[in-house]
């Protein structure tokens, strides 16, 4: 077998043909001359339409290919431009790497896997590449992937929720398939303006054909929904409006915990220095702090409470009959979500006139505001619909860019969100 052969195969090129291989041990690298074939010459780096020679460009140009071994390899090949009828002059294209890329495909494959897979540092130390070659090389595989899948084709169910992505209120709103499982679509902010661009995207005709919608019942999300896709049942998050329930008993518990420390101001100041051994504790002070940290056991679940948890919950039913009522409000709206169904609708109505006279201002004002999503919530209940899918997918995503050590740019963040997630991911070179 002829060495050109040989190193054309190492190399997996097509439709090229090597010229040269020149090793430089001093420098641990590997240098290749390559030849387009005829047939390749002379084509658009973008639409790779056949136009004629428009100069020689800036000469010879070289492209990153593996290593092998120790030994960073590079290919070197004429870059000479056309004349495009659509693009104008642009650089020819080369059937070993992608257009304006300073990399091969085989190269970019490998670091879109590897980003997939591991940490940024990661891959920047296993390849010797930068940080932000990483974002661009993941910008080029997803632009590949997107021109050969279509991504909002034959959605019926679909998620919205928004996820902060970086300090000082940086968020990005994310939709997922609930029938696939998989992230359809990802842009930088959390507003209306936002959530119609996805629209948009989707068209008329794909958006007519959703039929269930689930959200956290934010208003931007409805008022959006209500107006490009009126004939979708919207769903409530079950999970989001419990943890309204939750909110409203942590303002009963620390207006019960401000009360008990209030008694203490009207009563006489402590004699300086240390109290004497087994003197009598200040009165109402072991309540205020057993207030202070009751928050678990009044947020967690019954059937997860440990035994010091209960027992502190019982103590709370003895001394403080209105948070322990506000304790099964709470405990009765998740009941109405486990029930689902006509049950559930008929829990959901009794559990809006307990909180109406429960006399517990908190509680009043979440029956208000459980009356204005009645609807959501009742679509809820009759379909089983809810956000753990993109709740769990906000995680993933939480979990790539802490993976990365964070992303300067969204954009990095959200095409590496879609190729992991997306249910198309890259595989290695010379693998299905």
């Amino acid at each position: 077998m002829r060495n050109r052969k040989l190193w054309r195969g190492l190399l997996g090129l097509s439709r090229a043909s090597v010229e040269s291989v020149v090793i430089d041990e001093t420098a641990g690298e590997i240098v290749v001359g390559v030849r387009v074939h005829r047939s390749e010459q002379r084509r658009c780096g973008r639409c790779r339409r056949r136009a004629p020679l428009y100069d020689r460009g800036d000469g010879r140009r070289r492209w990153r290919s593996l290593d092998f071994g120790t030994h960073r390899v590079w290919l070197v090949a004429d870059a000479p431009r056309v004349s495009c009828r659509v693009h104008g002059p642009t650089v020819a294209a080369v059937p070993w790497a992608r257009h304006g890329a300073g990399h091969t495909r085989d190269f970019d494959d490998t670091v879109a896997w590897w980003a997939v897979q591991c940490s940024k540092t990661a891959v920047t130390e296993l390849l010797r590449i930068a940080w932000r070659t990483v974002g661009a090389i993941v910008d080029r595989v997803l632009v590949d992937v997107d021109a050969t899948v279509d991504r909002l084709d034959g959605l019926r169910r679909i998620g919205i929720d928004e996820i902060s992505w970086k300090r000082n209120h940086k968020y990005l709103t994310v939709v997922v398939d609930h029938d696939t499982g998989r992230l359809l679509w990802a842009a930088v902010g959390r507003d209306g303006p936002t959530l119609e661009r996805f629209f948009d995207e989707l068209g008329a005709e794909r958006t007519a054909a959703l039929t269930h919608i689930s959200a956290d019942a934010a208003p931007w999300i409805a008022k959006v929904v209500r107006t490009r896709c009126p004939q979708a049942v919207l769903c409530a998050d079950p999970f989001h409006v419990v943890g309204w329930a939750t909110d409203a008993l942590d303002e009963v518990r620390r207006a019960a915990w401000n009360a008990s420390r209030t008694s203490l101001k009207g009563l006489p100041r402590r004699p300086r220095g240390r109290p004497r051994k087994g003197s009598a504790p200040r009165p109402d002070n072991r309540h205020a702090n057993t207030l202070k940290r009751a928050r678990y056991a009044l947020w967690k679940n019954p059937e997860n409470l440990t035994t010091h948890q209960a027992a502190k919950l019982a103590w709370i039913a003895k001394t403080d009959p209105r948070l322990y009522r506000g304790y099964l409000l709470k405990e009765g709206l998740r009941t109405v979500f486990a029930l689902g169904g006509p049950d559930g609708i008929e829990a959901l109505d009794r559990w809006i006139s307990w909180a109406r006279r429960c006399r517990i201002p908190e509680f009043v004002h979440l029956q208000k505001r459980i009356v204005a999503h009645r609807d959501q919530i009742v679509a809820s209940l009759e379909h089983g619909m809810s956000n753990a899918l993109i709740e769990s997918t906000n995680t993933k995503i939480r979990l790539l860019a802490r993976l990365a050590y964070g992303f300067k740019k969204p954009e990095h963040l959200i095409a590496l969100a879609l190729l992991a997630l997306g249910g198309h991911r890259p595989a290695l070179p010379g693998r299905n």
